[in-house]
C-alpha cells in the first residue's frame, strides 16, 4: 500500500496539459514524487481531457513517479476505468466525495487494487455527525486509503471568505475549528490528512510558511499548483537531525520512560509519532 508521506507535493496537472507525457513519465520534473491528473474543476472541454488520458496510456511506462487521476463524477470514473493500461496508474482521487456518492464511489472500486483517496469538500465539512460518518464507511475500505483530503477553497466558499497569501487557514478562528475536528476524527481513527493548497505560485516565503505550519498541525502531502513547489517542499520534509536522533532513541529504547535531552520521553505515547519522523527521513533525508 502506498503511504501518505511517499506522496509528497503532489502536482495539479489539467488532463489537456501540453507537457503531460513528459512530465508523467518522470523525464520533466524528476524529484516530483506524485501527480494529480484532473479530469474535474480545470477541463472546460471534458471529452478533449479524456481522450487524452487515452493518449497518454498508449505508450505509458510506470515509473518511480506515482500517478493519480481525479475523475469528473461517478460516470467519468467508470468511462475511465475502461480504458486500455489504465490498471498501470496507481489510483484516484475522488472529488465531492460526501453522503450522497460515498458508498456508490467504493463499490465501483471495491473489487480493484487502485489507491483510493477521497476529498471531501461539501456540507459535511462543518457536520460532525456527518465527518464521522464518512469516517466510518471509509474505515471499511482503510487499506486502500493513505489518506483523506479536505477542500480548502470549498471550504472558504461556502464560508464566503478568502485568505491573502501572507495568511493561514489556521489564523481564522471558522477555519482552524472546522480543520481542528476534521483532523481530529480522521487521525485519531489512523487516517492521515492532506494539506490544503497554497494558492500563491510566486510566494516562495508564504509557501515555505505554509508547509511548515501544515507540518505543525500534523498534515502529510500536499497538492502543488507550480513546478517551483517541488522543490521547496521536498527540502522542507527533510528532518532536522536532532528531531530524527531523538525520534531513533524513542523507537529503540526497551524502557517505558526515560530521560531525554532533559524532558521525559514515554516511548508508548511517543513511539508513533517517532516513527513516522524516521519514515519521512528515510524518504526525504536529514538536515543540520
Amino acid at each position: 500500500m502506498i503511504k501518505a508521506i511517499e506522496l509528497g507535493g503532489t502536482l495539479f496537472l489539467p488532463a489537456t496539459h501540453k507537457d503531460i507525457k513528459c512530465v508523467v513519465s518522470g523525464e520533466k520534473y524528476p524529484d516530483l514524487k506524485s501527480v494529480l491528473i484532473d479530469t474535474e474543476d480545470s477541463l472546460d472541454d471534458l471529452e478533449s481531457g479524456l481522450e487524452a488520458i487515452q493518449t497518454l496510456l498508449q505508450t505509458y511506462k510506470k515509473s518511480t513517479l506515482l500517478v493519480f487521476i481525479r475523475p469528473r463524477n461517478m460516470e467519468v470514473l467508470q468511462e475511465i476505468l475502461k480504458f486500455q493500461n489504465i490498471h498501470l496508474i496507481e489510483g484516484f482521487i475522488l472529488p465531492k466525495f460526501s453522503l450522497d456518492n460515498a458508498r456508490k464511489y467504493l463499490y465501483i472500486l471495491a473489487n480493484t487494487s487502485y489507491t483510493i483517496m477521497p476529498s471531501i469538500e461539501g456540507s459535511e465539512l462543518f457536520e460532525q455527525p456527518k465527518l464521522v460518518e464518512l469516517r466510518d464507511i471509509l474505515l471499511i475500505h482503510k487499506e486502500k486509503i493513505p489518506l483523506v483530503r479536505f477542500g480548502l477553497e470549498d471550504m472558504l466558499r461556502q464560508l464566503k471568505m478568502r485568505r491573502t497569501c501572507q495568511e493561514s487557514i489556521f489564523d481564522f478562528t471558522v477555519t482552524s475549528s472546522v480543520l481542528g475536528n476534521f483532523i481530529g476524527i480522521f487521525k485519531s481513527a489512523g487516517f492521515d490528512v492532506s494539506a490544503g493548497v497554497y494558492p500563491c505560485f510566486k510566494d516562495k516565503e508564504g509557501f515555505i510558511n505554509d508547509v511548515k505550519r501544515d507540518l505543525k498541525e500534523g498534515l502529510i502531502s500536499k497538492t502543488i499548483i507550480h513546478p517551483n513547489q517541488i522543490e521547496i517542499i521536498n527540502s522542507l520534509y527533510k528532518v532536522n537531525k536532532k528531531d530524527y536522533e531523538e525520534a531513533s532513541e524513542v523507537c529503540q529504547n526497551d524502557a517505558l520512560v526515560f530521560n531525554q535531552n532533559s524532558k521525559m520521553a514515554e516511548t508508548k505515547t511517543m513511539f508513533a509519532y517517532s516513527y513516522a519522523l524516521l519514515q519521512r527521513a528515510k524518504i526525504y533525508g536529514i538536515k543540520d
